[in-house]
């Protein structure tokens, strides 16, 4: 018995062993290792953490900026149709695109109206005229025989385009 044990013992100390031991762990930690890499690069919490973060920090530009240029993009060509129909999309869509940024900043709220009770002129300098602008998108929203000339149209877009400039979007 005692002979069986200190072959046990000698085994398990021997350099073979050892290194086999060392080679199973060490492939074991390497495949944990890839497993929490790819973990990470699948969830938002990566995307977050470090991408985000150097995007803003090698553009000089928030995060999300290109794509909210190519929405306002979207929504300038819009406003060149000359169609009222389209006009008052527009106007829906950069209030949308508004609220969406303000709630990325951190802003929370289930529609427009609460999100900017929480803005105040040093985050946006022209929230009178936001606010102003967000009236009319309600009444053409709620009415849809409310009536939109294409002066008023881009009185309303030059206001979202100042607010976006101030939240430096553009």
């Amino acid at each position: 018995m005692l002979d069986t044990l200190r072959a046990i013992i000698y085994f398990l100390t021997s350099a073979v062993f050892l290194f086999w031991l060392k080679i199973v762990f060490l492939s074991i930690s390497a495949i944990l290792f890839i497993a929490i890499i790819i973990l990470l690069i699948r969830t938002k919490w990566m995307k977050k953490r470090f991408i985000e973060d150097f995007v803003e920090i090698s553009t000089y530009r928030p995060y999300g900026t290109k794509k909210t240029f190519k929405q306002w993009n979207k929504l300038v060509k819009r406003m060149e149709t000359e169609k009222e129909t389209e006009y008052k999309a527009a106007i829906a869509d950069a209030d949308v695109l508004l609220r969406d940024i303000l709630v990325k900043m951190g802003y929370k709220g289930e529609s427009t109206r609460e999100v900017l009770e929480k803005i105040d002129n040093k985050i946006l300098p022209n929230i009178q005229d936001v606010w102003q602008a967000h009236e009319i998108r309600n009444k053409i929203i709620h009415d849809p025989d409310y009536g939109v000339t294409p002066e008023m149209a881009k009185k309303v877009m030059r206001i979202y385009e100042q607010s976006f400039r101030d939240l430096e979007m553009f």
